[in-house]
């Protein structure tokens, strides 16, 4: 049977079911589907650097519609263009000298101090209370001496994050596909530095997709050491495309998780789309939001 030959005879007529005609047709997109309605549990957020071709101001007022509350990985000058629309900055950038060179070489720790003392008073004056930070590569040096190393480096920087109300958020990555030879790519490592420096203006960016390329296990891993979590970012594997079946982490379940925990930062989005970008980000936010 054709499918308008279905429609009709399902209702007599295939104009009464506009919407139901062009979901068969094909799906709407973004802007075309109703604002959504979210539970409210999670404070979603998203990276504008997986969309890089739509501008931000355009992306931040789509991501407002979205119910998004946050967009990840801005510079400084950029804040101001997400507060216009309502949101923040959930993970601000622009100290440090980038993913490769960072805390676990001590000849890196003058500068990366005075960098983010000087972002410190930049944060508080936009309203933002958090940065990120990196352990930077190996180099041949053991994960120990590099633990280390990042504990005295980070330790310098926490009386003045803690005057500004600034947490120090280092991130985990892989370093098996995206960024070889990083060293803070396993979360035990991460949460035994969070121990040596001891401050609660220094936690980790559990990153779910890099995580689940280094160790998997993600449920119990945030159910045991949440505390030491101070952000959250998504992606599907294999591939860091959208977060559906065609991919192997079951995201309502991990959400649950988060939930569960009591944690009241920021879930941000952080896959390549491959299809439509915005009605896969839309997607994503309403299969997270349990």
């Amino acid at each position: 049977m054709q499918r308008r030959t279905a429609l009709k005879t399902l209702t007599g007529t295939a104009l009464t079911l506009p919407t139901l005609t062009h979901s068969l047709a094909q799906p709407m997109t973004a802007s075309e589907q109703a604002p959504t309605v979210l539970k409210g549990n999670i404070n979603h957020a998203v990276c504008k650097w997986c969309y890089g071709k739509i501008p931000l101001e355009d992306f931040c007022k789509a991501a407002k519609e979205m119910g998004i509350k946050g967009i990840d990985l801005l510079d400084p000058d950029q804040w101001a263009v997400a507060k216009k629309y309502g949101l923040t900055c959930s993970m601000p950038q622009g100290a440090g000298k980038g993913i490769t060179q960072g805390f676990n070489d001590p000849k890196l720790h003058d500068e990366l101090v005075a960098s983010y003392e000087a972002i410190f008073p930049k944060l508080k004056e936009a309203g933002l209370d958090k940065v990120i930070c990196f352990s930077g590569n190996r180099r041949g040096m053991s994960d120990a001496e590099g633990m280390e190393n990042c504990a005295v480096g980070l330790k310098r920087l926490m009386p003045s994050a803690q005057k500004y109300g600034v947490t120090m958020i280092m991130e985990l990555l892989n370093s098996k596909v995206d960024h070889k030879d990083y060293m803070c790519d396993h979360s035990a490592w991460g949460v035994e530095l969070c121990k040596k420096v001891g401050s609660e203006n220094f936690k980790l960016l559990y990153d779910i997709y890099h995580m689940q390329i280094m160790e998997g296990d993600i449920i119990r891993t945030i159910r045991n050491n949440h505390q030491y979590f101070g952000h959250y970012h998504t992606g599907g594997n294999p591939g860091r495309n959208e977060i559906d079946q065609t991919q192997e982490l079951y995201y309502p379940a991990i959400m649950k998780a988060i939930v569960d925990t009591g944690y009241k930062g920021f879930v941000a989005q952080e896959f390549i789309p491959k299809r439509d970008p915005l009605t896969s980000l839309k997607e994503a936010v309403i299969l997270c939001d349990v």
